[in-house]
C-alpha cells in the first residue's frame, strides 16, 4: 500500500522513477481511500507553493484517477477498525506519529499490506510496530 509518496510516481519529480519501480514491483499494489484524498491534497499543496502548475496538477490527478478506474491498484476502504487501530497506537504516546500516518499504518497492518513510504520517520514507526514497510529512496 502506498501513502502520499504516490504523487512521485505520477509527476515529474526526483522520486518519480523510484516510486514507479516500487509500484511496478509490488505484486499487490493497493491504495486506500485515504491515499486518494491525500494525493489530491499533495497536488494542491504543490500548486499553492508554485512547484507545479494547476494544469500539470490536473493532468496528474486525472492520470491517478484513470489508474484507479483501470484497476491498477486494489482499493482499500477505510473502516472503523482502522481508526481504532490508529488510535490505539497513538495512545501509546511513544511514537512520533501524526494522525494520518497512524491511520496509514493501521490500514496496512489490518489488511496485511506492505506500506511503501518515502518518510524515514514513518518507516521507523512501522518497523517498531511490526508493520511491513519499504522505505523508498531516491
Amino acid at each position: 500500500m502506498t501513502e502520499t509518496g504516490q504523487v512521485g510516481a505520477l509527476s515529474p519529480e526526483a522520486m518519480s522513477r523510484v516510486a514507479e519501480r516500487t509500484l511496478r514491483g509490488d505484486p499487490r499494489p493497493a491504495v486506500s481511500d485515504l491515499v486518494e484524498v491525500e494525493f489530491f491534497s499533495a497536488l494542491a499543496r504543490k500548486v499553492r507553493a508554485r512547484e507545479m502548475s494547476a494544469a500539470d496538477a490536473t493532468r496528474t490527478g486525472e492520470r491517478f484517477l484513470d489508474h484507479l478506474q483501470a484497476g491498477f491498484y486494489a482499493r482499500v476502504a477505510v473502516e472503523r477498525r482502522h481508526y481504532e487501530g490508529a488510535r490505539a497506537w497513538l495512545a501509546r504516546f511513544t511514537l512520533p506519529l501524526r494522525a494520518l500516518d497512524a491511520l496509514h499504518l493501521a490500514l496496512a497492518d489490518a489488511e496485511r499490506l506492505r506500506l511503501a513510504t518515502a518518510d524515514p520517520d514513518l518507516s521507523r514507526s512501522a518497523k517498531s510496530l511490526g508493520v511491513a514497510v519499504m522505505l523508498v529512496r531516491g
